[in-house]
């Protein structure tokens, strides 16, 4: 929550304390603002007003955002990433999107769903990386048979994955088992009676 101001004449702004996340972003009011990923864990005081949200770190402001009112959404500036996600930047969603292809539409629909599920797509790089690498130990048609079973059970990911060609889920029928009929005999009356 955000702390109003000292007493001050015509004071539109509100501050705060936020710790930085694991992902190099703080929450203002239920929305997501990117700091210098070097700051994970530190905590910032942050100065909120009806346009921008600024985020201080001992007294030095190391991030300013136009602020936003959406819910659940992030805020990032890419030189906030560390380096080792700004050079996926030069990567899109549809380069791995067209790798995953090679091995089939199902492997396809499964990394365009864990990417449409990110914040940022490149946060879903190395799930969907780790999952087309998965079918060169197991071949393409394992991989396929797996991604069609996250995606039938909505489990899209890269453990899901894993865990069903580790325990072999991708080799089995999705369909229910069919209960045993009744035998026949002349006292069973069948569904028919019942109707």
């Amino acid at each position: 929550m955000l702390l109003p101001l000292p007493a001050q004449p015509f004071a539109l702004a509100a501050w705060a304390k936020a710790t930085v996340n694991i992902d190099y972003h703080v929450v203002v009011d239920y929305h997501f603002y990117s700091v210098p990923y070097s700051l994970v864990h530190q905590e910032l005081e942050v100065r909120a007003t009806a346009t921008t949200v600024e985020l201080f770190h001992q007294g030095k402001r190391v991030a300013a955002h136009v602020r936003s009112y959406v819910s659940g959404k992030f805020t990032t500036l890419g030189e906030h990433r560390p380096k080792s996600h700004q050079r996926f930047l030069e990567w899109t969603p549809s380069r791995l999107v067209d790798w995953a292809r090679k091995t089939g539409p199902q492997c396809a629909t499964l990394v365009e769903q864990i990417l449409k599920d990110k914040p940022h797509p490149e946060m879903g790089f190395r799930s969907c990386l780790g999952i087309i690498r998965l079918g060169k130990g197991v071949g393409a048609a394992r991989l396929e048979a797996a991604c069609a079973r996250a995606l039938r059970f909505g489990t899209c990911s890269y453990q899901s994955i894993k865990s069903i060609l580790e325990n072999g889920l991708d080799r089995q029928s999705d369909e229910p088992e069919m209960p045993p009929q009744s035998p026949a005999h002349e006292n069973v009356r069948g569904q028919t009676y019942y109707a």
